[in-house]
């Protein structure tokens, strides 16, 4: 979040793109309170005892109440429905610490490691209706050799994620102004 955030007010994501607003569906959550800090909007909207579809509505409403043109997601473990895919259609974007052709779902730091891998790769993906499914956007290398534990390597993949997050949403933002 922190570096969406700064590269929004810093960098060429900056020229695009505004943040309107951080959602998430728990409370206390390390992004909404970064986000607060930057006086950025958050909201809640909780998970728990909502179907997939009031859950979706409820983000849709913020959403669109905020003028959000593009959903982005980080560390969101739900899949999402036809209902938030088809009314952001090619414009919610995931982040991946994986490469979507050889694994999908959570934890790949975690298969990284225990699988022996000398290097993951960092995906940006639009998403569907599939787990990790969607076209991807961009993908950059991790370099695993040295890495002797799963924080070590969650700590050079976290280096690339910060880094390519927001390249990835520079080059939609810029495709989305182009198509206006």
């Amino acid at each position: 979040m922190e570096a969406l955030i700064k590269n929004s007010i810093h960098g060429a994501l900056g020229d695009v793109c505004n943040i309107v607003l951080v959602i998430a569906n728990k409370a206390m959550t390390g992004g909404l309170q970064i986000a607060a800090g930057y006086d950025i909007p958050v909201a809640v909207i909780e998970s728990k005892g909502k179907s997939r579809d009031e859950f979706e509505e409820a983000v849709y409403e913020l959403a669109t109440g905020r003028g959000a043109d593009l959903i982005c997601l980080a560390g969101f473990e739900r899949i999402l429905s036809s209902f938030l895919i088809s009314k952001y259609a090619g414009r919610i974007v995931n982040i991946h610490p994986a490469d979507t052709n050889e694994f999908r779902g959570l934890h790949g730091y975690e298969w990284a490691f225990k699988n022996g891998k000398k290097q993951t790769k960092i995906t940006i993906h639009f998403v569907d209706e599939g787990v990790d499914t969607g076209s991807i956007i961009e993908q950059r290398v991790v370099d695993l050799t040295g890495c002797e534990s799963l924080e070590d390597v969650e700590k050079r993949g976290l280096a690339i994620e910060h880094q390519l997050y927001p390249e990835a949403l520079t080059k939609v933002c810029n495709a989305m102004l182009n198509k206006i």
